[in-house]
């Protein structure tokens, strides 16, 4: 048993079969907001980690493939964006606006909070990039003197928290443009949300995406210049 444990394969297989549990939850449930593969997946995995003692090196190992591939994956977000470049008339200066608006207010409201409940200076900047993509996120923290381990888990769970929750507060506030709503849910929770409304509706995913990759840039070209107003800095 312990051989099986320690082979990589096994662990993508794990994976694997974990997330394709999730879609079975998810589609028996009829699309619960509590039933995303990816919090499926990671509660599964993460309690098979701990009941077996299976080292993370292991783990990385085995799924490898699957951190490659969401490279790929990504930049296949811009497919349904094509699709609706037409709705884009008309709407640019709005979107760019909302963008950095809500890139700034994410930044300094993770900094800030942090602060003010007395956290450390380097917590502070572990989560202030936490609304980009991990590929973005890690580097990022590392620059301004964060935790990029930390970064990592705060980067997924913001992602996850804005896949179960994100259509729906959106709902409760009345924000009916599918455009404006992938806008929101891009920017707060990147891929997972996007990977969520794109199943819902195909030009809030579109928009998701979008709004994914340009939080992405706009946060790479500010927190350097909010870490140097604020003293940050590895």
């Amino acid at each position: 048993m312990t051989w099986l444990l320690d082979q990589p394969l096994t662990w993508l297989f794990a994976t694997l079969l974990a997330y394709r549990g999730g879609c079975w939850l998810r589609d028996r449930t009829g699309r619960h907001p509590l039933a995303q593969p990816v919090l499926v997946a990671v509660l599964v995995l993460g309690a098979l980690l701990l009941l077996t003692g299976t080292d993370l090196d292991v783990f990385d190992d085995g799924t490898a493939a699957i951190s490659f591939l969401l490279g790929p994956a990504t930049v296949a977000l811009a497919v349904p964006l094509h699709r609706q470049l037409h709705r884009l008339r008309g709407y640019a200066v709005p979107l760019v606006t909302s963008i950095v608006v809500g890139s700034v207010v994410s930044m300094t409201s993770a900094w800030g909070l942090v602060t003010l409940l007395g956290g450390s200076e380097r917590l502070a900047w572990t989560m202030t990039p936490k609304a980009t993509t991990a590929a973005v996120s890690i580097p990022l923290s590392e620059t301004v003197g964060g935790v990029p381990a930390l970064t990592a888990a705060l980067t997924i769970l913001a992602g996850i928290l804005g896949a179960v929750a994100g259509p729906t507060v959106l709902t409760w506030l009345r924000v009916r443009d599918a455009r404006a709503r992938g806008l929101a849910v891009g920017a707060a929770s990147h891929g997972i949300g996007t990977a969520r409304v794109l199943g819902d509706d195909e030009v809030t995913g579109a928009f998701s995406g979008l709004s994914m990759g340009l939080t992405a840039v706009v946060t790479s070209l500010l927190l350097p210049v909010l870490a140097l107003v604020l003293g940050g800095g590895a």
